[in-house]
């Protein structure tokens, strides 16, 4: 009996030490309160932070870039500081953030954009910069395009498909590398002409104005690329003012598997719809939980990864996407994931098969 007492002791003090050093992740949003995809990407980190045992926190900088910094000041001069600061380069912002780490004891890790190569010339080697995971932009821009474009009707002999592109912010990475991925689609397609590409600062409202001006601009445009949801939605809006049916007079794409974008691709408005990196900030998590428990991340895979998560939704997983939308915990075991005890070999599972399995 006193064997079984201190045995069960020893459980209970081991479970009470493990909550205990619960590790403290602070994740510094760029987007808005507002903004479907920020809101769904911290949903997703909260269901692996509920899963991991981590205590997060998440603070939205309402695209301003300046109050990013203000919020990585507090959080790394300050007198509660967290274990772990996750944070995007969205603006460039991220020497700021790292000349304040400087000292801080914060251990750092980025997601969605990292380093640009001048800035990782100028800061050097961090040793509190742990590692970045970043979705396959480059190539979504390229894969949407592309699919956008096979299922457009072949161009009559002499003619030209008239396109028109919306894209988010000058200075934001993703944008610039999704660009980048359409212009290669591009060339590979002679018989498509962009027409104009705008910024419309990834909102409905800008992306509308534009479309309204654009459409009458150049009123044979069949085909739209947006980078985002919102500005798909603000040209769609336009477009059918005009008295033309989205999904059917003129082909649509968006980036985003919001519940209106999941909905409106179901519904065929939205006829290429690319989805998944909206779950890079959970797999962060499985990373740094596993730095915690002593897991060498330079091992799996390399510190720094890119993850081909932006991928073609159709119609079946936009529905199963749906569905999923309305469980907290999205159905998926975190804790499974995680590469302690594995073989040098293991990587991560990172992936929207592992979300749909």
């Amino acid at each position: 009996m006193l064997k079984y007492c201190f045995t069960l002791l020893l459980a209970l003090s081991a479970a009470w030490g493990s909550a205990a050093r619960a590790e403290s992740v602070l994740f510094l949003s760029p987007g808005g309160t507002n903004e479907t995809f920020w809101v769904t990407y911290a949903q997703f980190m909260r269901a692996a932070a509920d899963d991991l045992g981590i205590d997060l926190q998440v603070r939205y900088s309402e695209r301003m870039p300046e109050l990013t910094v203000v919020q990585a000041r507090e959080a790394l001069q300050g007198p509660q500081r967290p274990d772990y600061l996750i944070f995007v380069n969205e603006q460039y912002v991220a020497p700021q953030i790292m000349r304040l780490a400087q000292g801080s004891g914060v251990k750092l890790f980025m997601v969605n954009a990292s380093l640009t190569d001048n800035q990782k010339s100028l800061l050097g080697e961090r040793p509190d910069l742990l590692g970045s995971l970043v979705p396959n932009d480059e190539e979504g821009g390229y894969l949407m395009l592309k699919e956008l474009i096979r299922q457009h009707p072949p161009a009559a002999p002499g003619q030209v498909i008239d396109l028109l592109a919306f894209s988010g912010l000058k200075i934001t990475p993703s944008a610039h590398l999704r660009e980048q991925g359409m212009y290669r689609a591009l060339a590979e397609h002679p018989q498509v002409r962009l027409r104009q590409l705008v910024y419309s600062g990834w909102t409905r409202q800008r992306a509308y104005e534009q479309a309204r001006m654009l459409f009458q601009r150049y009123p044979k445009v069949s085909l739209v690329w947006s980078a985002n949801d919102e500005m798909a939605f603000g040209a769609m809006q336009a477009y059918s003012e005009t008295g033309g049916v989205p999904g059917k007079d003129a082909l649509f794409s968006a980036v985003n598997t919001s519940p209106s974008a999941l909905q409106a691709k179901v519904d065929g408005r939205l006829s290429v719809l690319m989805g998944g990196h909206f779950t890079l900030g959970g797999w962060a998590l499985v990373q740094l939980h596993d730095h915690e428990l002593g897991v060498d991340l330079n091992r799996q895979g390399g510190r720094d990864q890119m993850l081909a998560l932006l991928q073609v939704v159709d119609q079946a997983q936009a529905r199963r996407l749906l569905a999923m939308q309305t469980s907290t915990d999205y159905r998926v075991n975190f804790r499974r994931l995680s590469a302690k005890g594995r073989p040098a070999a293991y990587r991560y599972p990172f992936s929207m098969h592992t979300l749909m399995h």
